[in-house]
């Protein structure tokens, strides 16, 4: 088979093993709740005690004994700006392990559909905005994230390869910044949104009188609650084919300070923000024109204000099994 090969998208069997890699994680989570609910009934997940996806002959084995007819790919080492700009070799090296041994255990065992979840960081830092899908591999990286950005893209890079030499329909998805529960709430570890709401709430709790974040709170970005981007995966598997990734995002985006004051009243904090501008701000906007998916028609519906107000209830019933 080749590229070329007319592919239409349908729906699903619900009742075929579906096979979601990182499922305890933020993404994989979402997937997995929005796939139960959808009416998939032969979920496959494994936690990475049970199954090592940096393990080769491990995740061999394990497609062969389980053959998967649908695979999402949301298993990833993931962290913030000080985690990815610390431990860079980590981030590429771990992500191209485990990218290479699943699609290429998937493909060995003929997965019918797979979608490959990214980062927005794979656009360069400075790409025009909003940033279509073109816009890789057209620029500089941001040089915080650029390992971990380097192995997505080389995930993408598979995916094309792996339609153009296999003929398999498989597709790669592009998020904006995702939140919602689930999250990493690690002071050190975690994105700006997670660590803010845990930042904030401590704050709120504690009775400080102010709150110091990184950077100038300049920087613009963009959020999807991750209940949106698993409900975008699962249309994008029913109504999309393409070689090119796709972009999933809500469109719209905010400063850092403007977030900043939504988690504060999220959260009931009502002391003073101020902003350690000797602190990296990263790339200085990451809006996603998102013209392909709303093209295929489907659109974001949770909106920010409220996905983080939800997010923060989550974050305080879930204090004992939060990650931090």
């Amino acid at each position: 088979m080749a590229d070329d090969v007319t592919f239409k998208p349908t729906l699903l069997d619900r009742s075929s093993t579906f096979y979601v890699a990182g499922h305890r994680g933020l993404v994989g989570s979402a997937v997995w709740r929005n796939l139960e609910a959808e009416g998939f009934t032969n979920l496959l997940g494994r936690t990475s005690s049970e199954l090592d996806l940096k393990d080769r002959d491990a995740v061999f084995a394990f497609f062969a004994e389980s053959k998967p007819r649908y695979v999402v790919l949301a298993a990833a080492k993931v962290g913030g700006i000080l985690a990815n700009s610390t431990y860079p070799v980590d981030f590429l090296s771990d992500n191209l392990r485990i990218q290479v041994n699943v699609l290429d255990a998937a493909r060995e065992h003929n997965v019918e559909r797979l979608l490959f979840l990214g980062s927005s960081c794979i656009y360069p830092k400075f790409a025009e905005q909003p940033i279509r899908e073109d816009s890789l591999l057209t620029g500089h990286l941001e040089q915080t994230n650029d390992a971990y950005a380097i192995a997505k893209i080389a995930g993408i890079m598979q995916i094309q390869a792996t339609r153009r030499q296999y003929g398999l329909p498989w597709i790669s998805a592009m998020p904006t910044n995702l939140y919602g529960p689930g999250d990493n709430f690690s002071p050190t570890g975690s994105h700006v949104l997670p660590a803010l709401i845990r930042r904030y709430d401590e704050a709120a709790r504690s009775g400080a009188q102010v709150v110091t974040n990184w950077g100038t709170g300049s920087p613009r970005r963009e959020f999807l609650h991750v209940d949106d981007m698993a409900a975008a995966c699962l249309y994008l598997l029913e109504n999309y084919d393409g070689p090119s990734q796709v972009n999933v995002g809500t469109g719209n985006d905010v400063t850092i300070r403007e977030l900043a004051s939504l988690v504060a009243s999220a959260v009931g904090y009502t002391g003073e923000i101020a902003w350690d501008t000797s602190k990296p701000d990263g790339t200085p906007r990451k809006l996603l024109d998102v013209s392909t998916l709303t093209d295929a028609g489907w659109t974001a519906s949770i909106g920010l204000e409220y996905g983080i107000q939800t997010t923060v209830e989550w974050f305080r019933n879930n204090t004992v099994s939060v990650r931090s």
